[in-house]
């Protein structure tokens, strides 16, 4: 489903990211689902460096992904996806305990192993070579180690958590992906399969490219969008 600037459903997403976080933006998380059940959605490019000062009406930190779904505005993905998830049961079970699994991977994705990437991120990349990152590094590896044992035990010979592909699915692989180039996964061949079969679904692919395609060559300057240096 390619972007379609006529769609009702417009997804707010940064024009331009550094290097490193270029198909790791929150904005994958709603287009992948989009791409799932093949609805069409528009883009609403903004600059991460200067952010419009009406973002933040929309969402208070200046943060993507946002929604306008014919005029329902929502942030934070997790809400996004469990909106996109109403729409179509192939995103969210309508049988009641597979729905309520479901709910339960959602939040357990960005409540029980997001937080833990965030710190990650935070030692290994924007805090790199600082003494009190290399002192919590180890500690904080075996906590994550600790968390992908429980999950790789739950979700155990499954092909998905819930045993159907969801929206729960959407938002743990995305979180896992954080962990990607270290051997948290590869230490943990259930979930390094899991994260694969995710990545290798055509809809994976088609939302990445089209993150990747929004992203422009280097950062606008503010002039770029209107705006006084």
């Amino acid at each position: 489903m390619a972007v379609d600037p006529q769609a009702s459903l417009v997804i707010t997403a940064f024009d331009w990211v550094p290097d490193f976080a270029r198909g790791f933006v929150r904005d994958l998380r709603p287009r992948w689902a989009c791409e799932e059940i093949g609805l069409a959605y528009a883009e609403r490019l903004i600059s991460a460096v200067k952010r419009p000062a009406e973002h933040f009406r929309d969402q208070p930190w200046g943060q993507v992904p946002v929604i306008d779904d014919a005029g329902i505005r929502l942030f934070e993905s997790g809400a996004i996806l469990l909106h996109l998830g109403e729409r179509h049961p192939d995103l969210l079970p309508v049988d009641p305990q597979l729905r309520a699994d479901t709910l339960s991977w959602l939040f357990a994705a960005f409540n029980s192993v997001e937080p833990m990437m965030f710190e990650l991120g935070t030692v290994t990349l924007f805090a790199a070579g600082e003494p009190w990152a290399e002192l919590r590094r180890p500690s904080l590896m075996a906590f994550i180690g600790g968390r992908l044992d429980r999950l790789a035990t739950a979700l155990g010979d499954r092909e998905w958590l819930t045993g159907q592909f969801s929206i729960a699915d959407i938002a743990m692989v995305t979180v896992l992906r954080e962990a990607q180039d270290t051997d948290l996964l590869t230490e943990r061949p259930v979930l390094a399969a899991y994260l694969a079969r995710a990545t290798a679904r055509p809809a994976f692919g088609r939302a990445l490219a089209a993150q990747l395609a929004a992203f422009g060559d280097g950062p606008p300057s503010p002039t770029q969008h209107g705006e006084t240096p």
